[in-house]
C-alpha cells in the first residue's frame, strides 16, 4: 500500500488564489469538457456532479488554466 497521497488542486483553491468567480469559472469548464478535441483532458477526467479537481502537475490541470487564462487577464486589465 502506497503512503504518497497525489496532491489534488481543485477549482476552488484556483479561483481563491487567481480571485476568480467560481461560478464562471465552472460554466467555462463545463463548455470546454464539450470540446473533446481541443481538451481531451478535461473531458476525459470529468465526471458528472463531481468536484472540479486535477492531480498536481497533470496535463487535464494545466488545460484547466488554459482555459481560464483569459477570465485571468479580463480581470487584470479592469
Amino acid at each position: 500500500m502506497d503512503n504518497e497521497k497525489t496532491e489534488e488542486v481543485t477549482l476552488k483553491q484556483i479561483c481563491k488564489e487567481k480571485k476568480l468567480d467560481p461560478r464562471l469559472s465552472r460554466m467555462l469548464l463545463r463548455e470546454a469538457a464539450k470540446d473533446a478535441k481541443k481538451y481531451p483532458n478535461i473531458s476525459k477526467g470529468r465526471a458528472v456532479r463531481a468536484p472540479w479537481a486535477w492531480a498536481k502537475g497533470s496535463k487535464g490541470l494545466d488545460e484547466a488554466l488554459a482555459v481560464l487564462k483569459p477570465v485571468e487577464s479580463q480581470k487584470t486589465a479592469s
